[in-house]
């Protein structure tokens, strides 16, 4: 298990396999962000259904780029805009707010992803 330092709060970054969390069947993910536990689960691609038959390589791939998704989790939760999400005026990437937040906290999230081993 590691620890990882979001905008001040540590998170824990925890592989299971497939079987081990019944939230990946339930929920048909392959990782989540926990806010109220601090915690960041990422399936271990290689016992995924449906992963079988594919490479380690492919497999470790996957799991980098789902480790970078659910620190943008956590990060946007830290950042208090979880449960101001519903609702977008207009397209997504012309929202401001959203474009300013990844120009002030993008260098910080690419520090995590640098220490969670997620590049």
């Amino acid at each position: 298990m590691q620890t990882l330092n979001v905008l001040g709060t540590p998170y824990t970054i925890t592989v299971r396999k497939y079987k081990e969390d019944e939230a990946f069947e339930r929920e048909s993910i392959d990782g989540y962000c926990d806010r109220y536990l601090q915690q960041i689960v990422i399936c271990d691609m290689t016992t995924c259904k449906g992963w079988e038959y594919e490479s380690a390589e492919a497999a470790r791939s996957a799991q980098r780029q789902i480790l970078r998704h659910e620190i943008v989790h956590a990060f946007f939760d830290e950042s208090g805009l979880a449960d101001s999400s519903f609702k977008v005026d207009g397209p997504w990437a012309k929202n401001e707010e959203l474009v300013d937040w990844i120009a002030l906290q993008g260098p910080k999230i690419y520090a995590a992803w640098q220490e969670a081993g997620a590049l």
